[in-house]
């Protein structure tokens, strides 16, 4: 079957709308999605397609810099426009843009490279407040939900598909707990997957019925 791009980016859409990107409530400091290299900011279909924000980089860009993707890791897709030139029937020459693709590593997917972002630093060291870390831990060790932590970040997301919670370092939010109503909130959605109580079985679309449900009870859990 042929490649089309089109329809690869709609169902990457799809995907990240299903995981619930959008956040329900943002209480902490970030960067939107950038190009490491080129520090441009990534705009329109990219914010959906990128799965959190930072740096990211092409795995060239990566070996340019002295560094290397990590064994495994697995690439985002972007999307831009590149002008190309076309004869018409007058033999003149036109030009449009053709819809071109690239895959992308996020920077902590990738050994030997630093981060340019600068260091996030707030009014007063945020500490870990160890019963809430307990808990949150304990939680996660028996369930055996993954919890990855992405320095620079500007998303907190719960990822049934591959029953992973990715948040924001604790440094970024506005307090201790900001960062554990936050965790607590994303372990709460945990709760749904298939392996679990079975609740998130069926996607839904951001805004709907289904969706708001799914907001009440991480909520309601949480507080």
């Amino acid at each position: 079957m042929a490649f089309n791009i089109y329809e690869v980016i709609t169902q990457r859409i799809i995907e990240q709308l299903e995981k619930g990107t959008i956040p329900w409530r943002k209480t902490w400091i970030g960067s939107e999605p950038i190009n490491y290299t080129t520090r441009k900011p990534y705009r329109g279909v990219n914010l959906l397609l990128l799965p959190y924000g930072g740096e990211w980089l092409t795995y060239r860009q990566a070996r340019d810099c002295g560094g290397y993707v990590k064994k495994d890791e697995k690439s985002s897709m972007i999307v831009f426009y590149k002008m190309i030139e076309k004869k018409t029937e007058d033999d003149e020459k036109e030009a449009y843009p053709y819809l071109q693709y690239s895959n992308v590593f996020h920077v902590s997917q990738c050994e030997g490279i630093n981060s340019k972002l600068e260091a996030i630093k707030p009014d007063t060291i945020i500490k870990p407040i160890d019963t809430a870390q307990g808990i949150f831990d304990g939680y996660t060790t028996r369930s055996g939900v993954k919890v990855k932590h992405v320095e620079g970040s500007n998303r907190a997301v719960y990822s049934p598909g591959d029953d992973t919670i990715t948040l924001p370092v604790i440094g970024q939010f506005l307090s201790a707990e900001e960062y554990y109503s936050t965790s607590f909130h994303e372990a709460a959605h945990s709760t749904g997957h298939r392996s679990r109580l079975d609740r998130l079985s069926k996607p839904a679309a951001f805004g709907s019925g289904d969706y708001s449900r799914e907001e009440l009870v991480a909520d309601v859990d949480t507080h």
